[in-house]
């Protein structure tokens, strides 16, 4: 059967009087149906009867099925760390930041560019999201990666969020891998300080050289003007903020004050719960994004969004980043700008 081209589209007549729209966005296929809107799996993972008429069965079952099986609890985890309420026994155990808000001394802590891509965990045999769904990267990016725990970053290089997300959530192992790197930052396995840690990561790719992994560089910072120059250098070059780890520190699964995250710009997550129809030059195509917060609140976003993507927007059901200045009385985000899809945000499951 005929595919579905990449960025193109086709009608497929429902039970209603407006057919169903089948798209393919970068190797992720949707369908406007409440079937495949409403499934509470991975955009990526998704199916529906008008698909697998399309694309037929054997292509869909291979498309959605080859996924890896999710990673276990691991039986033993780094002395200090303990399960946390995002650490689903599914999901790996990583450490995760809270955001600075003056209110910590950072000086002398390890500082380093907080890189605007997709965390990944690789296990010594594949890669996983933070929800703990596998990225199939293919045998030539992942050669010599060691058999051990790494915590990193696939990263395609600053103001390139969309483009990384579109080649990780992927499931045909494409070679778009090769516009990417395993930025490495930790090795959550080895129970010793941040800097052993480190310097075991800068170490194991230095020695081996595995084509397509990178260790991440880090420096003390020196106090609040040094953390303030480093921020705003890192933002002009399109860099999305700095990440500080407190020095000594152990790897712990969870939200953990050992590591903060430092930005201008707040962010967060939403759902894409409808599509506003443009006026003037965006006549006929996508004007803005009807998205929901975690807590119901809804608003709208317009800004940020390329005419790419206002042609081929993100599916209903889909989980993006914005950015955005403040909350308003109402806690709604003021001056909200899409950033991109994301792959591995944690959302409830509600219905669209």
């Amino acid at each position: 059967m005929a595919d579905i081209p990449d960025g193109g589209q086709v009608e497929v007549k429902g039970s209603g009087a407006k057919p169903y729209i089948l798209k393919n966005v970068g190797g992720v296929y949707s369908c406007s149906c409440p079937a495949w809107r409403n499934q509470s799996v991975a955009i990526e993972q998704r199916t529906c009867k008008h698909l697998r008429k399309v694309r037929g069965e054997e292509a869909e079952a291979a498309r959605v099925g080859q996924a890896a099986p999710r990673p276990q609890r691991q039986a033993s985890r780094s002395r200090g760390s303990s399960a946390s309420s995002e650490d689903s026994g599914r999901a790996p155990p990583l450490l995760l930041a809270h955001t600075w808000a003056n209110d910590v001394d950072l000086s002398g802590w390890w500082m380093s560019e907080k890189l605007d891509g997709v965390r990944a965990y690789w296990d010594g045999k594949s890669f996983w999201s933070r929800q703990g769904n596998a990225f199939l990267a293919p045998d030539w990016f992942t050669e010599r990666l060691p058999d051990f725990p790494l915590d990193g970053e696939l990263f395609g290089g600053r103001r390139a969020f969309q483009r990384t997300v579109s080649i990780v959530r992927r499931q045909d192992r494409s070679n778009d891998w090769k516009e990417l790197a395993f930025v490495v930052f930790d090795a959550p396995s080895l129970d010793a300080p941040f800097e052993e840690r480190l310097k075991a990561c800068e170490q194991y790719i230095e020695d081996v050289a595995p084509p397509y992994a990178e260790w991440l560089e880090h420096e003390r910072c020196r106090g609040v003007e040094h953390l303030r120059e480093e921020l705003a250098r890192v933002e002009a070059l399109g860099g999305e903020g700095l990440m500080l780890r407190q020095p000594g520190s152990r790897y712990e699964a969870g939200r953990s004050t050992t590591l903060y995250k430092v930005k201008s710009f707040r962010d967060d997550e939403a759902r894409v719960v409808g599509h506003l129809a443009g006026a003037g030059r965006h006549k006929g195509r996508l004007g803005a994004l009807e998205v929901e917060l975690r807590n119901g609140v809804r608003f709208s976003v317009g800004t940020g969004l390329s005419d790419a993507e206002r042609e081929n927007p993100p599916p209903l059901g889909s989980i993006i980043t914005f950015r955005y200045q403040e909350l308003s009385r109402d806690g709604v985000p003021r001056f909200p700008s899409y950033v991109g899809v994301r792959v591995d945000a944690d959302f409830p499951v509600r219905s669209v």
